[in-house]
């Protein structure tokens, strides 16, 4: 992908269907422990709420100094990472995120206009109401997604027309995310504020690069453990294996 998500052919960016080619996550079922408490959390919180934005731009629940570093490359539109979060997530982040034994870190991998978009939209609110946000737009995941499906000829010919760096912001309008992220406390100055934000935007750009040219992703969902990329480990099963692994 170029420096900048580039949106005169809307046609491939509303290609919302594929994220790579592996299978669905699998029911998260685990019954193997976590391997007992690690640290305990700072006085007057616990892991599974303490957030941060970390230096490499994602966002991290949990011990920064956890045995088990778990990083996940995902996109808002891919089916398998919206699978990967229904089943995964609440297991991640109650049970190993919450023993002080492993952290969970989220960054961005974009892979169309309308992923981009809610992207800015999601991290510009912080690192602890991100994770909220998250939740929404995977359990959502269809119904946002279905206005950026019915986008006129017209729409595409004044999206083409604007400066590159209104065009996501108009595609977010367009697709009614101001209307989708109001009902979830974000009010529309703040909408615009984000979408103008030229860091913000910015560093969901980086974020792509970062995985496709330093960790050499070529689909999502992508994880890492401890600094090591896991390869065709796609679904839950798989990856709660290695954390498993790598936590004895």
């Amino acid at each position: 992908m170029p420096a900048r998500i580039r949106l005169a052919a809307v046609a491939a960016l509303l290609a919302l269907a594929g994220c790579n080619d592996a299978s669905s996550a699998a029911d998260a079922g685990s019954t193997a422990a976590a391997k007992g408490a690690g640290p305990a959390a700072p006085a007057g919180t616990n892991w599974t709420t303490f957030a941060v934005a970390t230096p490499e731009g994602g966002f991290r629940l949990g011990n920064p100094n956890a045995r088990v570093k778990l990083i996940e490359f995902a996109s808002l539109t891919c089916p398998h990472c919206k699978d990967f979060h229904a089943a995964a997530f609440e297991t991640i982040r109650n049970k190993y995120v919450a023993s002080g034994n492993v952290s969970y870190e989220y960054r961005s991998f974009v892979l169309n206009g309308p992923d981009f978009a809610a992207t800015v939209l999601a991290r510009c609110q912080g690192a602890r109401p991100f994770f909220g946000l998250l939740n929404a737009f995977y359990q959502d995941q269809a119904s946002w997604i279905e206005p950026f499906t019915r986008m006129t000829a017209a729409d595409q010919q004044r999206l083409q027309g604007l400066p590159e760096d209104k065009q996501i912001a108009a595609l977010a309008e367009i697709g009614g995310l101001d209307a989708y992220v109001r009902a979830r406390g974000i009010p529309r100055a703040r909408f615009d504020q984000c979408l103008a934000d030229k860091a913000g935007v910015k560093a969901v750009t980086d974020l792509r690069t970062q995985a496709t040219e330093t960790w050499k992703l070529t689909g999502t969902p992508g994880f890492i453990l401890n600094g090591t990329v896991q390869k065709d480990v796609y679904d839950w099963t798989a990856l709660e294996a290695r954390i498993q692994q790598a936590l004895r």
